[in-house]
């Protein structure tokens, strides 16, 4: 297990152990029923905003590696985690007057106190910045990749849960329209593509020669799958449980790509991604 050393956990602890206990005290609040006023809900909302923060200010900590003697950026299968996690709960916060769904939030609180409690054992190597001071944009925009399909992942799963509710007995949708949460999800998903196109390109361009390791052949594969999804949607109008199939296969191609291989080499092989 590569363990953060003394200086770099002194920079980490306290945000990650306050992420932490806020998102617990976000889970295990009672939720207030429907019935009640929604201000009832403030603590809940609260503790979500004080672990975001938290959890920002971690992730930050964790790239920036101040105890790097030469710039360079800390980058690993654990801090992408968490990462992707904060930009979903961050969509979801934005949304959560039309979504709601409480077992929802929690389940995201829950993923964003394991992913930052992961990135701060699991911190990652420190990359140097070689070449071009612009080559960090390949991360930042793969980084930004991951959360706009975590978000369409979501909204896909929020989608297959709508149509439950229509085929119910006296079933009901969401707060938000069938069609148009439909509609955000493949924004997301056409988002998402657009920067996992420039992430490719920027790779591409900085990280001369080309290299066909797992990261670049899952990237590639996830980027066909997401882009089949696109083309399918707009000539043959593929909608609903067969859109929502499409963005899981992309989401895990591009969970494998970058998280899986990263998993491998620090866990399991206990060697450096270079």
């Amino acid at each position: 297990m590569i363990l953060s050393s003394a200086s770099y956990t002194s920079f980490t602890f306290w945000p990650t152990g306050l992420a932490v206990l806020a998102y617990a005290l976000a889970t295990m609040w009672p939720q207030a029923q429907p019935t009640t006023d929604r201000r009832s809900e403030r603590p809940i909302w609260i503790a979500l905003f004080l672990g975001w923060l938290a959890q920002a200010a971690a992730i930050v900590l964790d790239a920036v590696d101040l105890n790097a003697p030469i710039s360079g950026a800390r980058f690993g299968f654990a801090p992408a985690l968490s990462v992707t996690s904060w930009l979903v709960l961050s969509v979801y916060a934005l949304e959560s007057r039309r979504l709601g769904l409480p077992s929802i939030r929690r389940s995201l609180a829950v993923l964003a106190a394991v992913s930052v409690v992961l990135a701060w054992l699991y911190p990652g190597q420190t990359r140097l910045v070689h070449g071009s001071p612009w080559a960090p944009l390949h991360w930042l925009t793969g980084f930004a990749a991951h959360g706009l399909f975590g978000a369409a992942l979501l909204h896909g799963a929020l989608l297959g849960h709508a149509e439950k509710q229509l085929r119910a007995p006296l079933g009901h949708a969401l707060g938000m329209p069938l069609l148009q949460l439909e509609s955000l999800t493949l924004r997301f998903v056409g988002a998402g593509f657009v920067m996992l196109s420039l992430t490719l390109v920027l790779g591409a361009w900085f990280d001369a020669p080309w290299h066909w390791d797992h990261k670049t052949v899952f990237s590639l594969l996830s980027w066909v799958t997401f882009g089949t999804l696109l083309i399918g949607r707009v000539r043959f109008g593929w909608r609903g449980r067969q859109a929502v199939r499409w963005i899981m296969a992309g989401s895990l191609l591009l969970l494998l790509a970058y998280v899986g291989s990263r998993f491998v080499l620090e866990v399991v092989l206990h060697r450096s991604a270079a």
